[in-house]
């Protein structure tokens, strides 16, 4: 791998919990201060707490967003007996997440061809067990 890679990996804990990975994508206005500010909202800092509550509290155990450029890809994982869109239903029924989605919205553009919302990925390549 080379080098200047090294600062855009990430370390993760595994579970050994039967989960479902759903990937997302979509793209944010091209527009690098409004990638900027969009960045600051998703530090640590910036992200508020209610809204994180609301993803656990909806039955998302992991929810991570990767940026290139102007495009977004989330990573869900659930557990094995619950469906993302169901989650993703009832975590828009606690506090301030119609708001927060607001908020975002104004970064936030459609993938060509489809909704401005995020858009199901299709998995088209797993390494092999061992």
């Amino acid at each position: 791998m080379k080098n200047h890679l090294k600062e855009k990996e990430y370390i993760v804990e595994v579970s050994r919990v039967k989960s479902k990975r759903i990937c997302l994508a979509l793209d944010l206005k091209n527009d690098p201060e409004l990638i900027r500010e969009y960045k600051r909202y998703h530090q640590p800092e910036g992200t508020w707490k209610i809204i994180t509550d609301g993803i656990r509290k909806s039955g998302i155990d992991v929810m991570d967003i990767y940026n290139i450029d102007n495009r977004l890809f989330m990573i869900c994982e659930v557990p094995q007996e619950l469906d993302l869109d169901e989650c993703w239903t009832k975590m828009g029924t606690y506090p301030r997440q119609d708001e927060w989605g607001e908020l975002m919205a104004q970064f936030q553009q459609a993938l060509p061809g489809h909704k401005p919302e995020w858009v199901k990925m299709e998995r088209v390549f797993t390494m092999p067990s061992k």
